[in-house]
C-alpha cells in the first residue's frame, strides 16, 4: 500500500508541476497587490500559503488596503471562494466511502480550480496521495510567487504584469481541452458556458462576478446532469470486491 501511495503521490507531483509554474507567474502580480496593501514578503507568503485562492486573497488585500474589519474580510473571502463548496461536493462523490476524515479534510483544504480539474479527471476513486502530490508541487510556488511579487513591488512595468496574469488562463485551457476531445458533451458545454458568462456580464454589469460564476456553475451542471447523465463508474480494479479502502 505504501509503495502504491508513493507512486500515486509522484503522479500528482508530476501533474502539479505545470500548475505550479503557472501559479508562480500569476501570484507574482498578486504579490504586487499585497505590497500596495501594506504587506511585507513574509506576510504575503503566509497569506497565499494558507488561503490558496487568487480571488479570495485579492479581496482580502483590498479589505486590508481600505482598513476594513475582520468580519468584512471574512465575508469577502467567503463570497469570493464559495465556488469551492461545489467542487468539494463533487470530489466527495469520487473518494472511497472508507476514507478517513483527516484525508477528506486534507483534500478539501487544497482544492483550487486547477487541482480540482486534474483530480476530478482521474478514473476510479480519488486517492488522497494524488491530491497531496499536486498540492506539494503547486501550493509552494503560489506562496513563493506572492512573496516575490511583494519584493518586486512596482518595479516591473505594467505590460509585464499584465502578460504574467494571462498565464493562468492558458494553463486552464490546457486542462479542459483533453477531456473535451474525448467527450462531446464536455466539448459542447465549454462554449455554452463561455457564451452564458459573457452574456450575463454584459446584461448585468453590476452583478458580482463570483455570484455569476456560482449561479452558472449550478445551472449548467444541473442541466448537463439531467440531459446527459453519466453512467455509474465501476470501482477501480485495484480495489477488490468487498474490500473497503482506507487510505
Amino acid at each position: 500500500m505504501r509503495k502504491e501511495n508513493t507512486s500515486i503521490f509522484i503522479q500528482g507531483l508530476r501533474d502539479g508541476v505545470p500548475i505550479g509554474l503557472g501559479y508562480l507567474a500569476v501570484a507574482f502580480s498578486l504579490g504586487i497587490t499585497a505590497k500596495n496593501s501594506g504587506l511585507n514578503a513574509f506576510q504575503g507568503f503566509l497569506a497565499s500559503l494558507f488561503t490558496i485562492a487568487s480571488a479570495g486573497e485579492y479581496a482580502a488585500f483590498r479589505v486590508i488596503a481600505t482598513r476594513g474589519g475582520y468580519l468584512m474580510m471574512a465575508l469577502m473571502i467567503l463570497v469570493a471562494n464559495c465556488r469551492y463548496l461545489l467542487m468539494s461536493c463533487a470530489l466527495a462523490q469520487r473518494v472511497s466511502p472508507g476514507m478517513r476524515f483527516i484525508h477528506r479534510f486534507g483534500i478539501g483544504a487544497f482544492i483550487t480550480d486547477e487541482i480540482f480539474a486534474v483530480s476530478i479527471a482521474r478514473p476510479g476513486y480519488l486517492k488522497p496521495a494524488y491530491t497531496y502530490g499536486a498540492a506539494a508541487a503547486s501550493v509552494l510556488p503560489w506562496a513563493a510567487g506572492t512573496a516575490l511579487g511583494v519584493i518586486a513591488g512596482n518595479i516591473l512595468p505594467d505590460i509585464v504584469v499584465s502578460a504574467l496574469s494571462v498565464a493562468i488562463y492558458g494553463m486552464f485551457l490546457a486542462i479542459i481541452i483533453p477531456p473535451a476531445k474525448k467527450d462531446r458533451v464536455v466539448l459542447g458545454i465549454i462554449p455554452v458556458s463561455f457564451a452564458l458568462s459573457a452574456g450575463l456580464r454584459y446584461a448585468f454589469p453590476g452583478l458580482n462576478e463570483n455570484i455569476r460564476v456560482m449561479g452558472l456553475t449550478v445551472l449548467i451542471s444541473v442541466c448537463a446532469a439531467l440531459l446527459f447523465p453519466v453512467k455509474e463508474q465501476e470501482e477501480p480494479a485495484e480495489a477488490p470486491e468487498g474490500e473497503v479502502c482506507r487510505e
